[in-house]
């Protein structure tokens, strides 16, 4: 705990179950993009893990709806306007402060999101017309098939930009400017803000862990289990 003449205090800010999600999708990123470089051999692990992907994005959406208070997006979306502000006052070193995402990371958020499951959805479409197939191979027209393969690769390296920019915002923009280190908080799920906040701080029961993790289950289980019955 912080000292009163700080004027810190520690408050609990990313619950369990979301640092799990975080952390695993960065893991699962860079084994992705690894197996996928290893060529035949590590492509079964590869689609695995694409899958492990979507059932993580599939918890990610619903935890935004029914998870602890920054988890979810009405804590963090929000118009062009309020990005924009959150913008101006970051340039300017005088940020807006924020126990959970910004507007602006806000979106990052979304749109890495988007890209990924993107990524990973497209895969299982995704052949080399030689050795190697997803397992959702010749479930719909030919034509299709053939854009799913191509948007594949074409997402991978929108991805890499974008999860490019991030990291850069997260370990360099933000310390910089904003003095503010984001990445502790994700670890530890818990951030040093001043006193003088008036924001009540969360508090997280173990129902709420629990919850996260059986939703986390059942989303990845739901993915599995659809991608074999559908191929």
């Amino acid at each position: 705990m912080a000292s009163a003449s700080s004027g810190k205090r520690r408050v609990a800010v990313w619950d369990g179950p979301l640092r799990l999600f975080h952390w695993s999708l960065v893991a699962l990123i860079g084994f992705g993009w690894w197996s996928g470089e290893q060529g035949l051999d590590w492509m079964d692990a590869h689609m695995l893990a694409g899958q492990a992907v979507l059932g993580l994005v599939a918890f990610r959406l619903l935890w935004g709806l029914w998870g602890s208070r920054h988890a979810r997006f009405a804590d963090f979306l929000a118009g062009p306007r309020h990005v924009v502000a959150e913008l101006r006052g970051l340039l300017r070193r005088r940020p807006a402060p924020h126990l959970g995402h910004g507007p602006a990371g806000g979106w990052a958020v979304m749109l890495i999101l988007l890209l990924v499951g993107a990524q990973a959805f497209t895969g299982l479409f995704t052949s080399d017309d030689i050795l190697t197939e997803g397992p959702l191979v010749g479930t719909l027209p030919g034509d299709i098939e053939s854009f799913l393969n191509s948007a594949h690769y074409a997402l991978f390296d929108a991805l890499l930009w974008v999860v490019g920019l991030h990291v850069a915002a997260v370990v360099v923009v933000y310390p910089l400017l904003a003095r503010e280190d984001l990445v502790r908080p994700m670890i530890t799920g818990w951030k040093r803000v001043s006193t003088a906040g008036g924001e009540e701080p969360e508090r997280f029961s173990w129902g709420v862990v629990l919850r996260g993790l059986l939703l986390m289950a059942a989303c990845l289980a739901a993915v599995y289990w659809g991608v074999a019955a559908a191929g």
